[in-house]
């Protein structure tokens, strides 16, 4: 600059120029910031001052705390907030405090907290720092915690070198181990599995806890539901009113109920079934007017019979809210005296029923039905392994007698049934489910893939027409129905997926109706590419989740108007109130609803609804737990893989030859800094263009699989490119490779190690053991969601 030169002062911004330096700051600025961005001193600052007020008159920008200035709606940098819930890719998101209702907010995905510190939980608030990362999306990091850490934990007992016990917890969102001291620790010993309460107190900067609760040795294999059915408050004991009056149950006569003995019912379920809750018969209908029709009959337990509104096994019923199951126990609604008992429909053995009888024509519509109060005899107890082979004309000693007379009308009754379905266009998703087979010892054996045969399609038609049958009888009787709704997806979700199909070259066209069909022939035209799989598990994504409520707004999956859960009453409170529905309406005896019943169907429908997230959840753990105990020994192997999950902080990948979903860590990807693109669902890196997306097929090796609380981390192999084979999908996955040495630890920070026991997860999913027609499959669902795998929905 030339001696005597003034410095040349900056122009003054325009408006524009101002809102959109506001707008593009993650947080709101101040007048200075202002000032400085734009070279402004001295007098200029008075009518920068004034254009801001003007700015702020107008409504374009607001003054929140400190002055500072943000676009309208905008969030200040310190906030309480309360969290919502976890996503599908399984970040915790959260919403202000103080925002009005009607409004929608903004998304807040909190940050992991220090370790040390329980994970937040569902309705948790905190004092939070806020930064925007996008159009009203924010990232949180807590500053202080407003709600209070866990008042039990469940964990595993361990010695610490001063002599005192440290307690291990099995929940991964309790990311800190506690202090037991000697007098605290009620005799247990390293190695079991205990109940603790924490003491909220500290010492030697330890948090305390004492046992409360000896649970037995983690060694034990079958420890591992135990412990998922304690982390999810599973109630295991019954009443001793309940016990007695299940005990004292008798038999029931004939009495005025309609004799079906004679009628060659039979059950169908997995080869694991515990409980026999539905029979099945068909036959051609002898109606000259409905030529190549059939008369379909099925027959459920009458648990209403020995289950009355209000008494000691009603109060447990409605407490559990439904079964749970897990590869080593069930956990029933009812005690074993009944649900394994005298309303199991048991081959040869007479049992009370509810069943409908229903006619329906050569293309499956149904022309009429009705409900009738009876006693049955099963004729057989098959599985579906049986049925399909006798069908396929393999048949065993039991089934060899029942082809012509009970299976082959039940197929043919069921092409019918098929043909229903196919013309009112249900939603069709093909997602895989993995079944946990243990060994004598409770150990697991093998992991395999579930099989969907004809003979389960064949049973869940059976139990969709039955379902759609009791609602359509509850609505013209005017009786309370709890109905199983699912709802339309959300707008939001729709848009969301068809910007990632464009991306692939697919269409979802805007402003259409979208009906269940819709998704159903966008599956069909990705089957067999390598997207198959990952736009599956988007539109299970997109989907509501399925919910008991007495307000009917259909089923959207199903593509039905009406639909309610009639076919499993041992094993879901749900089906007992339609039975006693049914039974009030139809006049069919003893049992039925009291008259004020149907006022409390809104808290009924909300609770049994939790119990069921509830079981699925804790279902889910147990699977994931054993899974690891599975690959434990397996450390170091290379496995084929697909990205099933995308976050800010690693990504998920399912094992294809076990189901198994394992964390890697960002910080294990190869070296560069990655952006996480949501509308991609991917992580692009900056500086190389690195992306990892949904769906990709990956080799990844095993580096930590951590038995108590189910947890897998892996590492991208090599450079993480897919393997020929891998991208093909033409071979098997890979046979565990032989462990490199020192690869168990290679990559790994302490973190990753670490995370294992202390990643946050998702607890969501709709639905995971019940079928679309409300008939049990054995097979635990899988997720979308970290490290759980996606459920079918629950229909």
């Amino acid at each position: 600059m030339a001696d005597g030169q003034k410095k040349k002062k900056a122009p003054l911004p325009t408006k524009q120029q101002i809102l959109d330096f506001v707008r593009e700051s993650p947080t709101p600025v101040g007048k200075r910031e202002i000032a400085r961005a734009f070279q402004i001193t001295g007098a200029d600052r008075i009518p920068l001052k004034a254009m801001l007020k003007e700015l702020e008159r107008d409504g374009q920008v607001d003054r929140g705390r400190k002055r500072r200035i943000a676009r309208p709606g905008a969030l200040p940098n310190v906030a309480v907030v309360q969290v919502t819930g976890i996503d599908p890719d399984g970040e915790v998101l959260a919403r202000p405090v103080a925002w009005p209702a009607d409004a929608e907010p903004p998304r807040i995905y909190m940050a992991p907290d220090r370790p040390g510190t329980p994970a937040l939980g569902r309705g948790d608030r905190v004092l939070a720092r806020l930064a925007r990362t996008g159009e009203d999306v924010y990232e949180g990091r807590t500053i202080r915690r407003l709600a209070g850490a866990p008042k039990r934990v469940l964990g595993i007992y361990e010695r610490g070198p001063d002599g005192d016990g440290r307690l291990r917890p099995t929940d991964r969102r309790v990311k800190t181990d506690f202090r037991v001291a000697t007098e605290d620790a009620d005799g247990a010993e390293p190695g079991e599995l205990v109940q603790a309460e924490v003491l909220h107190t500290h010492r030697l900067g330890w948090l305390q806890a004492r046992v409360v609760e000896r649970l037995g040795r983690l060694g034990d294999a079958r420890s591992i539901s135990l412990i998922s059915i304690h982390e999810h408050d599973i109630p295991t004991e019954f009443s001793p009113e309940a016990l007695e009056q299940a005990e004292a149950a008798q038999p029931v006569a004939l009495g005025n109920r309609t004799d079906l003995r004679e009628v060659p019912l039979v059950t169908i379920d997995g080869a694991d079934a515990r409980d026999f809750d539905d029979a099945v018969w068909a036959a051609p209908d002898d109606d000259p007017r409905n030529r190549g029709g059939w008369r379909l009959l099925v027959a459920i337990a009458d648990v209403s019979h020995y289950v009355r509104p209000g008494d000691p096994l009603d109060r447990a019923a409605y407490e559990r809210g439904n079964s749970a199951y897990f590869p080593d126990r069930v956990v029933p609604m009812l005690p074993e005296a009944l649900s394994n008992g005298l309303c199991s429909l048991k081959p040869k053995e007479e049992r009370p029923c509810l069943a409908v009888e229903m006619i329906i024509d050569r293309e499956g519509k149904k022309r009429r039905h009705r409900f009738i109060r009876g006693l049955m005899r099963s004729a057989a107890r098959l599985t579906y392994e049986q049925v399909q082979q006798a069908r396929d004309g393999a048949p065993d000693d039991m089934t060899g007698p029942l082809v012509e007379p009970v299976i082959a009308p039940l197929y043919n009754a069921f092409a019918a049934l098929q043909m229903a379905r196919e013309r009112r266009g249900t939603l069709e998703l093909d997602i895989a489910e993995r079944r946990v087979i243990l060994g004598e010892d409770g150990h697991v054996e093998r992991i395999e893939p579930r099989l969907r045969l004809d003979s389960h399609k064949l049973i869940e038609e059976f139990m969709i027409a039955a379902n759609v049958a009791a609602a359509e009888t509850l609505e013209e009787k005017r009786q309370p129905a709890m109905y199983r709704v699912h709802d339309a997806p959300d707008p939001v979700k729709i848009e969301a997926l068809r910007q990632f199909l464009d991306s692939l070259g697919l269409s979802l066209a805007r402003g259409q109706v979208i009906r269940p069909k819709t998704f159903t022939q966008l599956l069909e035209r990705v089957a067999g590419t390598p997207y198959a799989a990952m736009v599956n598990e988007l539109v299970l994504r997109s989907q509501a989740q399925a919910v008991y409520a007495p307000e009917n707004i259909g089923h959207f999956g199903l593509a039905l108007p009406r639909y309610a859960h009639f076919t499993s009453p041992i094993r879901r409170y749900a089906d007992l109130l339609v039975h006693r529905a049914l039974v009030s309406g139809c006049s069919l005896g003893e049992g039925g609803l009291t008259p004020e019943a149907g006022a409390g169907f809104t808290e009924i429908g909300a609770h049994i609804s939790m119990t069921e997230r509830r079981a699925a959840a804790a279902e889910r753990d147990a699977v994931d737990r054993y899974t690891a105990a599975f690959l434990a020994d397996k450390v170091g192997a290379v496995f084929h893989g697909r990205i099933n999950g995308v976050t800010r902080f690693g990504l998920f990948v399912t094992l294809l030859d076990s189901g198994a979903d394992g964390l890697v860590p960002i910080s294990t990807l190869p070296a560069d800094f990655y952006d996480h693109d949501e509308a991609r669902h991917a992580l692009v890196g900056r500086r190389w263009g690195r992306v990892y997306s949904l769906g990709d097929p990956v080799e990844a090796r095993l580096m930590e699989a951590e038995p108590v609380t189910g947890g897998l981390i892996l590492q991208l192999d090599e450079d993480g490119a897919p393997s020929e084979s891998a991208a093909s999908g033409a071979k098997p996955p890979l046979k565990a490779r032989p462990r490199r040495k020192g690869a168990a630890k290679a990559g790994t920070t302490a973190a990753a190690r670490k995370a294992v026991r202390k990643k946050a997860k998702p607890d969501k999913t709709p639905p995971g053991k019940t079928g679309p027609s409300g008939k049990r499959s054995k097979a635990p669902p899988r997720s979308k969601s970290g490290k759980a795998t996606p459920p079918r929905p629950r229909r």
